[in-house]
């Protein structure tokens, strides 16, 4: 069976066209292995085929080529032998077939032009480079001549010719006057192809001494410059204008040939005035797309990389205004041979077949010729396992001596292909190429390639083995690739451990080991999650892996499938990426990559940035009305928001300019709105997007739309009549705003009459303002008022009447028959007659009593007045007085109350309150303790609330378990101020109870407690004791101690005065008497409490004294006949002396309630 393969073409190194090779018979690419197998030459590089050499410096001609053994080169010049070593200027470099000619140390670079050939050969065979021209550039000079002035009439055509030498290669034209500065060129005047400048027309400025043509030499860097021309244009009136004429080319047709792969350029310039334009067509056909260009102002069409398909005729018309001229080019497009197939090297095991394919294409078709080893084929050593057959060369059985580097060649008129292919018969044994015991790692469930990179001629067969002592591998769960690759695709742990490959043929057997190993995959356990973030916030995404305990891990963020970008702002952690302050920009999808030497994972999560939407633009009104507008706008970017609505606003140029006032608002999905107007206001609107971030800016205003005037719409709101004087009637009312006025010139019309008379309406026209004061009214009569808006077009429609009253005065009449039902020892309730209305002369807002203590009963001493006051709401006709003190003397008067204020006082009504009980003693005091007596002392009480008639004295004694004994009771006059209390138990503990009793029953108690006098040893302690106490360090701390209790007390009084309540309610709910009933808040019997003179009514919630002399039976009314207020102090005078405080101190403490036994020193302290 023949097999096939190739290498590449000859200028490929040795190491490229192996990896080429497509034979039955494979090389790898191993250095030792390329070094051990011999190889026939290749040419790697060589020279151009043209070769244009600069004549000032040494010529190198490149060969180089590689082979096994390395090969040996040699010339040819001009198709005979080049004796390199006869010539001095002539080397060749070490291990190099690279010539390199001495020009710059005396050699003519003439002397070497010509065909010159490289062949590089060894053992195996020859390989021949191209036919390399060899060509020095050359850069003549211009020819002298003398060049006239050209005289030419304004509108006439002109070619400048430029001639330029003939150089190697051809120079580049241009054209510059003597500033060395390119001559301007347009669609009148350019350069053609050959270097000439054309001028469809002349003008007058065209005049000018220095047109010079330079021709640029590349090659040598050298410019050469034509003599200056001189261009003389000379005026005739009028100018001519003509119709076309071609310039170039000349006549109607053409011809053109190209070769395949050039650039195609053709050229038409037409002179002609007007300046005639260019235009280019291909007939029957069009242009080709992507490869056509148009160059000099059109005159220059270019196609690129031209083909066959190319070919045909292309037409340039050129037009003005008087006509047109058109010239047919036939291009005809050739081809220098060109490769179908080129020969590709073959390395065979010896009796294998194969071929060698050389095809050509070509215009016309090239003709194909072969050598071996640079000999033309008829005429080389014949091989009997060779045969050709035209374009192909067919190998059959070859042997070791079929060796040879052969050569394709192919050529016509307009080049030619020369291509080295060589065929290499080896016969070698196998050989693995893998590296012995090569460890692999795989991840589980993916596939494991094991590699046996092999070689061998004949081509050796390989087997696998799993195991030291394991068959051969078959089945379906292995695939065997050609090249030798074991491959499990999907692996599993158990796949893991020791696998043989071996490789054997005619020649040999040789095996080698690799092994895997299974590793667990790596995985994102938790994946970065879908985000949308405000601007300017803070966002994370996690990226939690698992991955093989041997295999570590590389985590890599993307931004958009991109390195994330380079920001302070990225912080990338172990597992989590924290982008802060968050912008626009930072919008897209982020990648967490988890890569592993083995494999790699990813997962993605996209951030949505969102923020207020952009402000709406390009705002337009339409639709222009006398009472309506259509506004229309463009939504702003939403920021990733949807908008849910728009905010119409406005501003008012003519009334308030600055000041924008809210319209109205519409969804998001609209973007036009009729806006209802008012007359006379200059409008300008903006529009304010919302989504749910916030709002946005605001747009920027439309245009102003000014409306026109109009009588007003509507009249003034809230229209009041109140009088401010007993015989005024003040109106007043909220003016118009600027828009309402709907026209210049705003006034009101104030209309009044009295209400319930049969008058007529008298009017008043008044400016702009907002209140009219009416004099000489009746004094708090009720009147009917109105008032009407008006401008220069017209009143608004009839207003509505309101009905208002004249000024009131204080009342007339004070309260009639106030009686006084004193309820308690604490609570009175009064009553009296109603005044009549007629007197009130205003709105009746309620009575006011007053009230205060003239003295105590018990003491019969005199004090400062504190009047009080109870404020009763309405057509009250009685009240409670709560808060007395018992065994009181008191008066109180009543006053009607109105909006000017109070009337005269009612005759002032005294009464008394009965006896209560009295408040604990002011002290207990206990002293002079012996070993069987104690000595008491007491104070009266502060608030005795009636008449003393004794004392009462408990006490009992406490034994070391502060357990308390029997309780003993003593009856004491109330003339007395100190007891003995005799027959105790020495060295005792005793708590007392000591209250007073008045008639109606016992006050509250205080306690205290005393230890008696202990035996000689204690007490020589308890004297020390007193020795220390009246220490001056002990003295000073006491001293201490008792200012900053002052302080306390002076702070509990400045807060007790702060407030506004007299200490009723407090008190009954502290002793949740049950002769208190509750108050209904919403009946208005209790009053309220305010300052004698300031008259303010204070919260409710008054409080009963402390000695709770309320009784059940003795009160049958209500508390909800109660009247609440703040009482103000007045001297006997009635002068204000200071604000009544509605709280008292707190009953003093009863006694000291622990049980615990004092320390010796304090029970001798508490007897000082």
């Amino acid at each position: 069976m023949m097999k096939k393969m190739s290498i590449p073409t000859s200028k490929t190194s040795l190491v490229l066209f192996l990896c080429q090779i497509i034979s039955a018979l494979d090389v790898p690419l191993d250095s030792k292995l390329l070094e051990e197998l011999s190889q026939p030459p290749t040419i790697t590089q060589q020279s151009p085929k043209d070769y244009i050499v600069d004549p000032r410096e040494n010529i190198v001609i490149q060969c180089e080529a590689k082979g096994k053994p390395p090969p040996s080169f040699s010339w040819t010049r001009n198709g005979t032998h080049f004796e390199i070593d006869k010539d001095a200027q002539v080397t060749m470099k070490p291990n190099s077939g690279t010539l390199v000619i001495n020009i710059m140390n005396g050699g003519k670079a003439e002397a070497y032009e010509g065909v010159y050939q490289c062949t590089a050969r060894n053992e195996r065979g020859a390989a021949i480079s191209n036919n390399i021209v060899i060509r020095p550039s050359r850069s003549p000079l211009w020819t002298k001549e003398k060049l006239e002035p050209n005289h030419v009439r304004e509108g006439d055509s002109l070619v400048l010719h430029c001639r330029p030498p003939v150089g190697l290669p051809p120079p580049i034209i241009f054209w510059m006057d003597n500033a060395f500065q390119r001559l301007p060129q347009s669609e009148r005047v350019s350069q053609g192809l050959n270097g000439d400048l054309y001028f469809s027309n002349v003008q007058p400025e065209d005049t000018r001494e220095d047109y010079i043509c330079y021709a640029r030499f590349n090659h040598t860097q050298t410019i050469q410059q034509k003599q200056p021309i001189s261009v003389k244009v000379f005026s005739t009136k009028p100018v001519t204008e003509r119709q076309p004429v071609l310039l170039t080319p000349t006549g109607s047709t053409s011809t053109k040939v190209e070769l395949r792969g050039n650039v195609l350029l053709l050229e038409c310039i037409a002179a002609g005035l007007p300046t005639p334009v260019i235009r280019w067509i291909k007939e029957g056909g069009e242009l080709p797309a992507n490869r056509t260009f148009f160059e000099n102002f059109k005159k220059t069409l270019k196609i690129i990389d031209v083909s066959e398909a190319d070919s045909g005729n292309y037409k340039c018309i050129a037009r003005n205004t008087l006509g047109s001229v058109h010239h047919v080019i036939s291009v005809t497009v050739k081809a220098a041979p060109y490769w179908l197939t080129a020969p590709r090297n073959l390395v065979l095991s010896p009796g294998e077949d194969g071929t060698l394919i050389c095809r050509a294409n070509g215009n016309p078709k090239p003709s194909i010729s072969w050598l071996a080893n640079g000999v033309p084929i008829a005429i080389a050593p014949e091989d009997p396992s060779r045969k050709v057959d035209g374009d192909t060369i067919i190998f059959s059985h070859v042997q070791e001596r079929s060796s040879a580097v052969y050569q394709c060649n192919a050529s016509n008129e307009y080049g030619y292909l020369l291509a080295n292919a060589f065929v290499n018969v080896l016969a070698e044994p196998p050989r693995i190429l893998t590296p012995a015991n090569k460890l692999y790692q795989v991840i589980a469930d993916s596939p494991a390639l094991l590699d046996c990179a092999y070689f061998g001629s004949p081509k050796p067969e390989i087997e696998w083995f799993k195991g030291v002592k394991g068959s051969i591998l078959r089945g379906n769960e292995y695939v065997f690739h050609d090249n030798g690759t074991l491959e499990i695709p999907v692996a599993q742990k158990n796949s893991a451990g020791t696998y043989t490959c071996v490789a054997r043929n005619e020649l040999g057997k040789v095996q080698n080991e690799v092994h895997l190993e299974i590793k667990d995959p790596t995985m994102i356990i938790k994946q970065p999650e879908y985000k949308v973030i405000q601007r300017y916030g803070h966002v994370s995404f996690e990226c939690i892996i698992k991955h093989d305990s041997t295999l570590l891990p590389t985590v890599t963020w993307l931004k958009d499938n991109d390195e994330l970008p380079d920001d302070e702002r990225f912080l990338v952690g172990k597992d989590n990426l924290t982008i802060m302050n968050v912008t626009d920009k930072d919008d897209g999808t982020y990648t967490c990559i988890v890569n592993t030497t083995l494999d790699s994972v990813s997962a993605s999560a996209v951030l949505t940035v969102v923020a207020q939407p952009n402000p709406p633009f390009d705002l337009e009104l339409t639709g222009q009305l006398e009472r309506s507008i259509d506004l229309s706008w463009i939504p702003g970017d939403e920021n990733n928001s949807p908008i849910t609505n728009f905010v119409i606003e406005y501003e008012d140029a003519l009334h308030e300019p600055g000041v924008w006032h809210y319209q109205t608002e519409v969804p998001g999905t609209q973007t036009t709105v009729q806006l209802k107007l008012s007359p006379y206001v200059n409008y300008s609107f903006r529009v304010i997007a919302v989504n749910k971030i916030g709002r946005s800016q605001p747009s920027e205003p439309s245009e102003q739309y000014l409306t026109k005037s109009a009588s007003p719409d509507e009249n003034p709101a809230n229209v009041q009549g109140i009088g401010s004087e007993p015989d005024n009637l003040v109106i007043t009312w909220e003016p118009l705003k600027g828009f309402q006025s709907n026209g210049p010139g705003l006034q009101y019309k104030v209309s009044w009459r009295q209400k319930d008379v049969d008058d007529e309406w008298t009017s008043v026209i008044v400016a702009n303002v907002s209140k009219y004061i009416v004099s000489g009214t009746p004094t708090f009569v009720p009147y009917e008022v109105k008032v009407q808006a008006l401008n220069d077009l017209g009143y608004a429609p009839e207003p509505s009447e309101v009905i208002g009253h004249s000024g009131e005065d204080l009342p007339m009449v004070a309260p009639g028959n106030v009686q006084v039902h004193v309820i308690n020892s604490t609570l009175a309730k009064v009553h009296w007659d109603p005044v009549p209305l007629k007197t009130v002369r205003g709105h009746l807002q309620g009575y006011k009593v007053y009230y205060w203590k003239v003295q105590s009963l018990s003491r019969r001493s005199r004090r400062h007045v504190e009047k009080k006051i109870l404020t009763f709401r309405g057509n009250k006709t009685f009240g409670m007085l709560p808060g007395l003190e018992p065994y009181s003397s008191y008066k109180l008067n009543v006053r009607v109350v109105n909006g000017k204020g109070e009337g005269p006082a009612s005759p002032d009504k005294a009464f008394n309150t009965p006896e209560g009980v009295p408040s604990s003693p002011s002290f207990l005091k206990i002293t002079n303790p012996t070993l069987d007596s104690l000595t008491l002392e007491w104070g009266s009480p502060t608030h005795p609330n009636g008449v003393l008639i004794s004392y009462t004295l408990k006490f009992q004694p406490i034994n070391n378990t502060h357990e308390l004994g029997p309780l003993v009771e003593i009856r004491i006059p109330a003339n007395e101020s100190s007891l003995i209390l005799k027959n105790l138990n020495y060295s005792t503990r005793y708590k007392f109870y000591f209250n007073a009793q008045t008639a109606v029953g016992s006050g509250s108690q205080i306690t205290e407690e005393a230890v008696t006098i202990m035996d000689e040893g204690k007490m020589a302690m308890a004297s020390r004791q007193v020795d220390i106490a009246t220490q001056g360090w002990f003295i000073g701390l006491m001293c201490a101690v008792a200012l900053l209790i002052l302080i306390l007390l002076i702070v509990c009084f400045i807060r007790r005065n702060k407030g506004g309540k007299y200490p009723v309610k407090e008190k009954e709910d502290a002793h949740a008497d049950p002769e208190i009933q509750p108050m209904k808040e919403d009946d208005g019997t209790f009053g309220e409490y305010s300052d004698a003179e300031d008259h303010k009514p204070l919260k409710k919630g008054s409080r009963t004294p402390s000695d709770r002399t309320v009784k059940k039976e003795d009160s049958d009314d209500s508390l909800v006949d109660y009247g609440e207020g703040v009482n103000g102090q007045f001297n006997e005078d009635g002068s204000f002396i200071g604000q009544y405080s509605g709280k008292k101190e707190k009953e003093p403490a009863e006694g000291n309630e622990s049980s615990e036994a004092p320390s010796p020193v304090n029970a001798m302290n508490s007897f000082v």
